[in-house]
């Protein structure tokens, strides 16, 4: 698991490069904002995760599986990561931050421009 990036991956790139295109401004991993979130929009006080569907148990997805070996090991790891990420909203939105998250499969379809404006553009 030290191979495991925790910033800088396929997806947070693919994200980032369509703000990017899209002409959002942003600023990268925030270490004064609780979780560390990959793009912040300051402006609109948006903090953006790109979450890994297997690490952050994305509901529903094929890529959230559990690996049959040592499966009480992982799904008390999963079961943390979960509960860290509620922490990590409740803190943000404590501090009046808006939490959004683009989740790993959604990178991998076409329409990430439309998730991305949908989620700068019509965040509550």
């Amino acid at each position: 698991m030290s191979r495991i990036r925790g910033r800088d991956t396929r997806p947070e790139m693919l994200v980032r490069r369509t703000a990017h295109a899209l002409g959002y401004r942003y600023r990268l991993h925030a270490k004064d904002l609780p979780g560390r979130p990959d793009l912040v929009f300051p402006k609109k006080r948006i903090a953006l995760f790109v979450h890994g569907c297997f690490w952050h148990r994305h509901p529903g997805c094929r890529l959230a599986y559990t690996p049959k070996s040592n499966q009480q090991f992982w799904q008390s790891k999963f079961d943390r990561n979960v509960e860290r990420d509620g922490e990590v909203i409740a803190g943000l939105r404590a501090l009046g931050w808006k939490p959004q998250i683009i989740w790993e499969c959604q990178t991998r379809k076409p329409g990430l421009d439309d998730d991305l404006r949908m989620v700068v553009e019509n965040c509550p």
